[in-house]
């Protein structure tokens, strides 16, 4: 495979993305990135480096370009889960129409093993580290322990919240002072879909 000395830069800035964030660029920070006067520019070298077979192009999504292994990584265990972004009110957490993207990650820094990752919004647990717009990873389970941070649906509503048990009372915690505990009564529609087992925060660049 001969690249020129840009479609080589480009290859190498797709591969470190993803590496670093779990997600490769959209085609708009490869413009930025490299200084390109127009989306086409970037397109055309996308193009010029799937032809190559350095990467894959996906249509129909905003990160949609993969890069192509081209040996063994036995030191990496790749996983692509789903990106979850805001969850319609009333649908299942994986449902198509509530899938963004996909995320690629090392499967093997995480434990239990992460089944999809879930694009936050708000600060109601910043002081837990997670903030919005970060990613996150998530083990589907129905079960949690007191103490451990869950991804929860309310009603219509999904929300990550630290999960307390007192006696038979179940309570979602927020780790910011400007908010307050949810009390969940029995009489609610609530149901633990899983436990959050780690945080990626996307690059700004």
């Amino acid at each position: 495979m001969k690249l020129t000395r840009r479609q080589q830069e480009i290859l190498d800035y797709i591969i470190d993305r993803k590496a670093r964030d779990g997600l490769p660029p959209t085609r708009a920070e490869i413009v930025t990135h490299f200084g390109f006067r127009s989306p086409n520019a970037a397109q055309c070298h996308l193009r010029a480096l799937a032809d190559h077979g350095a990467i894959r192009l996906v249509p129909g999504t905003a990160r949609g370009i993969v890069p192509v292994e081209t040996g063994p990584s036995p030191a990496i265990s790749s996983h692509t889960l789903p990106l979850i972004g805001r969850v319609t009110a009333g649908t299942p957490v994986l449902a198509v129409e509530n899938r963004e993207d996909d995320l690629v990650i090392d499967a093997a820094r995480f434990k239990p093993r992460p089944e999809y990752a879930l694009r936050v919004e708000g600060d109601s647990m910043i002081g837990a580290g997670i903030h919005d717009g970060d990613l996150l990873l998530v083990h589907r389970t129905p079960e949690a322990q007191s103490g451990q941070i869950v991804v929860a649906r309310l009603g219509d509503e999904i929300t990550v919240k630290r999960l307390r048990r007192r006696g038979r009372g179940i309570y979602l915690d927020p780790e910011n002072p400007d908010y307050r505990s949810i009390h969940v009564q029995t009489s609610d529609d609530f149901a633990i879909e899983g436990l959050g087992v780690g945080v990626i925060r996307p690059s700004l660049e």
